[in-house]
């Protein structure tokens, strides 16, 4: 399949965000799996198949209306043949593989090769919806990608489905870093490993252990757990199914801080006071943009409450926005955190704040407050940014 032309065609792309198995080769469209009716009124799937006009590197307006079919000939529901789109052809072969059964003529001005594709899938289709109203040709099928085409192994259909490829490229080729796993971190690794960065480097030293699935995405099973895995052997291996270039560091990240140094973001989502402020020193020293995570969750009145804060910080930023960040280590005795209690939705709900901050320093969302730290209590529902917190203060 030629993806640079469909990703520049927008009657390709659209055909391929509509779930059409499509694919380019040697000057040819193929629409894979459209299903039709043969002549003993049975549901078979065929191919469509039509040249491509191009100017340069994109599809051009069709000029010739003429179709190509791999399969038997479609018939009616009844299993007579179509014969208004039927044009006499003997078989032919098309080279690379490609080989049309049958020829096909609908005369329209087809605005485009989406128009015509579609034209025909109706006609043919059409007759099989009758006997069977699930069928379809829009088979949504995963589409892999090659080595070096894409971080991901298979295709970002969902961002090219609603428009958003040119804002999500504003994240190629960055390397992130995630400091810390163990709840939060694992959250935002969920998120940042559906983004397109070349590099994820995951940073923590643990075992992933039972109260750890239930604070972190997926569900691991009891095999899972009783092989005692690092949680970053656990996780990378969950999300290197989705994407290339995740790199696992069993270390803690404050005892070998120079592994930070070619970051282009980091995360960090750890709970150790000390260990933290060796790393937020290091990052603004040498430049390096982060965002912190933090919560915490008491019990009250038989109640959890408590509050979630996101503090990041860049080289220009404004440095008290630092003294935000917590560096105090956790107390046992109050913190209903420290117990491992089930609190994935807080984790989530942090990572997701930490992951929009994120996005909001490269462009992709819009930020009207400016806000680099911010707030959210549970118990009143309510997001304060670090302004509203000074002015309440």
């Amino acid at each position: 399949m030629s993806r640079p032309l469909i990703a520049r065609s927008p009657d390709l792309l659209r055909l391929q965000n509509e779930g059409y198995d499509i694919g380019v080769r040697d000057g040819f469209l193929l629409v894979k799996d459209v299903p039709y009716v043969t002549a003993a009124r049975e549901i078979k799937r065929g191919i469509l198949i039509s040249a491509l006009e191009l100017n340069g590197d994109k599809t051009t307006t069709p000029q010739n209306h003429v179709a190509m079919w791999t399969g038997e000939h479609p018939c009616h529901h009844d299993g007579r043949s179509i014969t208004t789109i039927a044009n006499p052809s003997p078989p032919q072969d098309l080279g690379g593989g490609i080989r049309a059964d049958f020829t096909f003529s609908a005369k329209a001005a087809y605005r485009d090769y989406h128009h015509k594709m579609t034209t025909y899938i109706a006609r043919i289709c059409g007759e099989a919806k009758a006997i069977d109203s699930s069928v379809t040709a829009a088979t949504f099928p995963a589409m892999p990608t090659e080595e070096g085409e894409s971080v991901f192994r298979y295709l970002d259909t969902a961002s090219s489905r609603v428009g958003i490829g040119a804002l999500n490229d504003r994240l190629v080729g960055l390397k992130i870093a995630i400091v810390g796993l163990g709840g939060t971190g694992s959250y935002v690794l969920d998120l940042v490993a559906k983004t397109c960065v070349a590099e994820i480097h995951l940073f923590d030293a643990d075992v992933y252990s039972q109260h750890n699935a239930f604070r972190s995405p997926g569900a691991a099973s009891i095999e899972d757990l009783q092989a005692k895995p690092s949680k970053l052997a656990y996780l990378s291996g969950i999300y290197n199914r989705m994407r290339r270039g995740i790199y696992s560091h069993e270390v803690y990240a404050d005892v070998s801080t120079e592994v930070l140094y070619s970051m282009d973001f980091v995360f960090l989502c750890l709970d150790r006071g000390a260990a933290k402020k060796i790393l937020v020193n290091m990052l603004v020293e040498k430049g390096i943009p982060f965002v912190d995570v933090g919560m915490g969750i008491l019990q009250s009145q038989d109640k959890l409450t408590g509050l979630m804060r996101v503090t990041s910080f860049a080289a220009g930023d404004d440095p008290s926005v630092l003294a935000r960040i917590d560096y105090s280590d956790e107390d046992m005795a109050k913190n209903e955190y420290s117990t491992n209690i089930q609190i994935a939705e807080l984790n989530t709900l942090n990572a997701a704040l930490a992951v929009i901050q994120w996005k909001k320093r490269y462009g992709i969302y819009r930020d009207s407050s400016r806000a680099n730290s911010y707030s959210y209590s549970i118990a009143a529902n309510e997001m304060a940014n670090q302004a509203d917190d000074e002015e309440a203060a």
